[in-house]
């Protein structure tokens, strides 16, 4: 497993080869929370983890801070810390869809799971181990808490084997336990930032949360929200809508890795079979392995994201405003490039 994931993240972090820049003074050590500890949802500071491709969708990982401009409202802002470092500190949340629509493929996507908790909390510096960690929530028909903040992956890899599949979809009330009830860490969430991994398609079936309340409250919270989506090609679900927006308001995105699986399908029609006339039949390796390319390939690009963004730290210039949502716009001074970063923030409590 271990090897699997070295080949993970060379694949995910190959764009940066030739870009690396002299390291920067190591952060204070992160410690985990002893006890579960009261989310502050007020900012003065404001973190904005940005992430820039070219054309090709390839990491540009060479920028200095001079060329960025970053706007609160409109209005210019000073931009206090900015680093691109890589294995900058983070709390990963892996939540994990165990409704019945994940039978179908749950062998793999529990293999899957597990490579992505080692390629995002296994940094290639083993030095850096302790300024990662991560929690893990299964949901169901309820959201449940299954591994408390930790920087021991293998407490969460134990658990990702027992795990099983059966019932509704509660992810909208993952997203809020993952707001509220978890052990924190020290300097979270600046130093280190908070993020979230969604594995579902995105649908909801029995939260009593609602997507505009988690939202908000992630947005609150400063947490970045990327999902692996288990919808394959040619099919949709009415969640796929809630995981695009969870992600893209939070500047974060969502992979869909079983994209291309049925896309070589041959004239069902001229060529009929039992199960229709797929290019990559049901039960072959070649079907297999096209799952499993594309799972590989999801976990790389979303750990590599993770561990390559650039981190822009400010502190608004104004701050006796209208407690409101506060758009943010992060411009880049390079042509042809792609910027992706959170929408914006809430500057006070409710």
């Amino acid at each position: 497993m271990v090897s699997r994931r070295h080949l993970l993240l060379g694949s995910a972090l190959a764009p940066a080869l030739g870009a690396a820049q002299p390291p920067a003074s190591p952060p204070p050590k992160p410690e985990v929370a002893s006890s579960q500890e009261a989310f502050k949802t007020g900012v003065s500071e404001v973190i904005v983890p940005v992430t820039v491709t070219d054309e090709k969708g390839k990491f540009v990982t060479n920028l200095e801070k001079g060329d960025f401009e970053l706007l609160d409202e409109g209005r210019p802002q000073s931009i206090s810390f900015f680093t691109r470092e890589r294995n900058q500190p983070v709390v990963i949340g892996f939540l994990v869809d165990l409704s019945n629509a994940s039978k179908l493929r749950w062998k793999e996507f529990v293999e899957a799971i597990q490579d992505l908790v080692l390629a995002c909390m296994e940094p290639e510096n083993k030095n850096k181990r302790d300024q990662y960690s991560g929690y893990l929530i299964g949901y169901s028909t309820q959201a449940e808490l299954l591994v408390n903040t930790t920087n021991d992956p293998e407490k969460l890899l134990d658990k990702v084997r027992k795990m099983k599949p059966g019932g509704g979809a509660a992810l909208f009330d993952a997203v809020y336990m993952a707001c509220t009830s978890r052990a924190l860490v020290k300097g979270e969430p600046i130093e280190p930032r908070r993020v979230i991994i969604i594995v579902g398609d995105g649908h909801d079936t029995a939260s009593s949360k609602n997507l505009n309340e988690v939202l908000e409250l992630a947005q609150r919270n400063l947490v970045t929200i990327y999902g692996v989506s288990t919808v394959s090609f040619g099919f949709n679900v009415d969640g796929e809508a809630n995981l695009k927006r969870l992600a893209e308001s939070t500047g974060g995105r969502v992979v869909y890795p079983l994209e291309g699986v049925y896309k070589d399908v041959s004239g069902y029609l001229s060529t009929p079979s039992d199960e229709g006339n797929y290019a990559l039949k049901v039960g072959t390796g070649g079907y297999a392995s096209a799952i499993m390319r594309g799972l590989v390939d999801a976990i790389s690009s979303t750990a590599g994201e993770i561990q390559l963004q650039y981190i822009l730290r400010y502190t608004p210039s104004e701050t006796d405003v209208a407690k409101t949502f506060r758009r943010i716009e992060v411009r880049v001074n390079v042509p042809n490039v792609k910027v992706r970063a959170r929408e914006g923030y809430f500057p006070y409590t409710p």
